[in-house]
């Protein structure tokens, strides 16, 4: 008898993980963090970037199947640094942007629990005196990703139940301009997800 409610139990939970891995599924949600920023300087006078705290907030989806998924997300994100020049002056560096990863990556686990890991790009429309908050959206809408700023995510996530929480990295790949020096921005972050529909 014993024997016959392990195979019962074994067959469930095989089951079960074969339907979380493979069947079709989609979630949509919010989420909300923190980052840490820094600069790297490619021009001749170098100055030094400390990390300092920015947050993000925004919305993501989640394609999966096979054991692999699709998550893009939009986010509004705040990447402060302090910078400390070559004669010594301290100043705090802020760049605003909504940000849109498309990420790509694999999963694993099962009854509500599971791991994941992804990596991506992400466009980041800046916010600025050149462009608002209502004219960066504009962009993501048209899709003009033209003269935006581009960086490459890695990342890994743990889920329960509805709840998410990721740590990623994030390394620049165009360079930007502050204080008339070229820079990339990287930063890591960690964020908590809430998914408010789950397919």
């Amino acid at each position: 008898m014993k024997k016959i409610i392990l195979s019962f139990i074994v067959f469930g939970a095989t089951i079960s993980l074969a339907s979380a891995q493979i069947l079709p599924t989609f979630q949509f949600g919010l989420k909300a963090g923190a980052n840490l920023s820094s600069l790297n300087s490619t021009a001749s006078e170098t100055f030094s970037g400390s990390n300092r705290a920015g947050y993000l907030a925004g919305i993501w989806a989640r394609f999966g199947a096979v054991g692999f998924n699709f998550q893009p997300e939009m986010y509004l994100t705040s990447k402060d640094v302090d910078v400390t020049s070559s004669s010594g002056g301290v100043t705090t560096a802020k760049f605003t942007s909504i940000d849109v990863p498309l990420l790509f990556g694999g999963k694993f686990g099962a009854l509500g629990i599971g791991g994941r890991f992804y990596t991506g790009p992400v466009i980041s429309f800046a916010i600025d005196k050149n462009q608002s908050y209502s004219g960066a959206l504009d962009k993501v809408a048209s899709l003009n990703y033209q003269d935006q700023n581009f960086a490459w995510q890695f990342g890994t996530g743990l889920d329960i139940k509805r709840i998410s929480v990721d740590l990623r990295y994030e390394a620049g790949i165009t360079k930007q301009t502050y204080d008339g020096r070229q820079t990339r921005i990287s930063l890591f972050s960690l964020s908590l997800a809430y998914s408010l529909v789950k397919l």
